[in-house]
């Protein structure tokens, strides 16, 4: 079977922003697993839960349709991981 490489001991660099995000917009993991459902894009509450925490892999889609939610470009979701490289380059 075949293992995701981690960052930071997580599958994603994204989690952590997209809970950011959701608890800023007072949504809670269903209702943000409601709001992804109506663009067809099918994530679970636990799934979004492992998301959320590193535990689960977020596929390409699924990172735009949670952009298109919180109205945000994705880059905002992917920021605190560009940060986090540029310091890193720049030293």
């Amino acid at each position: 079977m075949y293992q995701s490489s981690k960052y930071n001991d997580r599958l994603n660099v994204a989690g952590k922003k997209i809970k950011e995000l959701r608890l800023k917009n007072n949504l809670s993991l269903s209702n943000l697993s409601i709001k992804l459902a109506l663009m067809g894009i099918d994530i679970s509450k636990p799934s979004l839960h492992k998301l959320e925490n590193g535990n689960r892999v977020i596929k390409d889609y699924e990172l735009y349709g949670l952009s298109e939610v919180f109205n945000v470009p994705v880059s905002e979701l992917l920021s605190d991981f560009a940060s986090e490289i540029k310091k890193n380059n720049a030293s």
